[in-house]
């Protein structure tokens, strides 16, 4: 297949298409709980589940699919992914039962696993030029971030105007018209050396991860001094710890550790997954800012958080020249600065702030992420052979993925544990299991001094958040003001002997 320049263009559309989904699916769920509580007649357990079968098999399946993809064709592999994903969101629709959600969940984020690497491991063979390269990047990631605020947004209209199946089918179409441009556009490649899958390495990092993974999620739903949280965690630690040891000897790894020895990978690594654990933590409280505290529905909650998009969206555009003109340092530098700005700025929010105060300071956030998000994964993609593109792609989505779930459970802890303190004696259950508990108590007993105290309690909560959210992008800053050089750019062009392996 002959990759001329506008298919390579529309093909990257396609996949930004696929990424946009994904990024849907990871907040879409968010706004249907409570009317899925009801109507599957689900428990507090059951809606957990919802969303942890999704990040438990994401996260333990990204590694195996992306050495899946250099195996056996990263185009079939990436196309069978977007035929389950469909399935699964067909399946995800008509569940009759939690139990049945909960599996549609799990086989959704199968797909996921293998879509966001082996999409993602398309760029550096279908834009072997670096500045094409970039330009390639910041459309994939700002799809996949836009499609996080979007999802709030297109799920409150159509639980208003349809029933709650209908935030799972609106995947379809979408995917179906993927699954048919990535057939058409996108040229079959996978790794010349035909090796067999690492099983060993399969198994310890798919148990790694999840422990990991689980380990966490619990310690935010419970406490960190949950037991069981800590020795799925350490299990976890333990078996990435074995999964690396047998890496390091296996005569066919199924990662390749070499990667972390080259400073723009190992560094624009670190960068992107400190960028998620501190963007996780925005996403996780402003809707309940917007719902609690301003008193919008689900509806409204999305249509507020529209500036975020404007600013990733402006962010990525002008992050791309710079980077053209300046170099990656000086873009990741400017992010981490507007990022902490914006999010220092929230932490001042009181409850009598008003949306046109948040409006400014998201617009900000978005913008510092639209600069670094982008800058970072190119950084690393720059350090990514064709011949082990999806395996490492793989590797770089699992990593953020789990600063993503680490920065869930670590700073919604900061949040649950303030909000608490600054309750006082309202300090018990139900206010006390959060926010919008606290709120409906209130409501139901008429209190308007309970609703203040609740409201208030919440935003010292989601202040101390972002202060800490902000902490960690100046940290990042100093990360990069003394590890990341002028010349560690995203300049490398790939051979052309190892852009494209073409396979039937």
């Amino acid at each position: 297949m002959e990759v001329t320049d506008t298919r390579r263009w529309l093909a990257l559309g396609a996949m930004a298409m696929a990424m946009l989904t994904i990024g849907l699916d990871v907040t879409v769920l968010t706004i249907a709980l409570p009317t899925l509580a009801v109507d599957l007649n689900a428990g507090t357990s059951a809606l957990q589940w919802f969303s942890t079968a999704y990040t438990l098999v994401l996260a333990a399946a990204m590694l195996p699919a992306g050495a899946l993809g250099d195996r056996y064709g990263r185009k079939k592999v990436l196309m069978s992914a977007m035929v389950l994903f469909g399935i699964a969101s067909a399946a995800s629709a008509f569940a009759a039962t939690a139990g049945q959600l909960i599996a549609a969940r799990a086989l959704l984020g199968l797909a996921a696993a293998a879509m966001m690497p082996l999409s993602m491991a398309m760029l550096p063979v279908l834009f072997p030029d670096a500045d094409a390269r970039n330009k390639a990047m910041a459309i994939w990631v700002t799809a996949n971030g836009i499609g996080m605020p979007l999802g709030p947004l297109l799920g409150g209209w159509l639980l208003r105007n349809f029933w709650w199946g209908s935030v799972f089918l609106i995947n379809i179409p979408v995917v179906a018209l993927g699954f048919a441009a990535v057939a058409f556009l996108v040229p079959e490649t996978r790794s010349a050396q035909r090796n067999p899958i690492d099983l060993p390495g399969v198994a310890l990092s798919g148990a790694g991860m999840l422990g990991l993974t689980y380990g966490f999620i619990r310690a935010g739903e419970q406490s960190w001094t949950d037991a069981v949280a800590w020795i799925s965690v350490a299990a976890g630690v333990a078996l990435l710890a074995a999964f690396l040891a047998w890496q390091r000897r296996a005569a066919h790894p199924l990662i390749d550790t070499g990667l972390f020895a080259d400073r723009a990978f190992r560094w624009g690594t670190v960068y992107s997954t400190l960028i998620m654990f501190a963007m996780f933590g925005m996403f996780f409280t402003v809707p309940q800012y917007f719902q609690a505290i301003l008193g919008v529905d689900a509806l409204g909650s999305g249509l507020r958080l529209l500036p975020l998009i404007a600013g990733l969206t402006v962010g990525a555009k002008l992050g791309e020249r710079i980077t053209a003109k300046a170099g990656v340092r000086v873009t990741l530098l400017a992010g981490f600065a507007v990022m902490a700005a914006g999010l220092g700025l929230g932490a001042l929010t009181d409850v009598d702030s008003g949306y046109g105060f948040t409006a400014v300071w998201i617009v900000v956030t978005g913008l510092g992420m639209g600069f670094a998000m982008p800058a970072a994964m190119g950084l690393a993609l720059g350090a990514i052979t064709a011949e082990r593109a999806g395996s490492a792609s793989a590797l770089l989505q699992a990593l953020r993925q789990a600063g993503g779930t680490v920065g869930v459970a670590v700073l919604g802890t900061v949040l649950a544990t303030q909000y608490r303190s600054e309750l006082g004696p309202l300090d018990r259950a139900p206010i006390s299991d959060g926010v919008n508990a606290g709120v409906a108590v209130a409501h139901r007993l008429g209190d308007s001094a309970v609703l203040a105290q609740v409201q208030t309690a919440f935003v010292g909560g989601m202040g101390l958040m972002l202060w800490v959210c902000a902490g960690i992008c100046v940290v990042s800053l100093a990360v990069v003001a003394a590890t990341t050089r002028a010349a560690d750019t995203p300049v490398r062009s790939l051979d052309k002997a190892e852009s494209v392996h073409a396979g039937p």
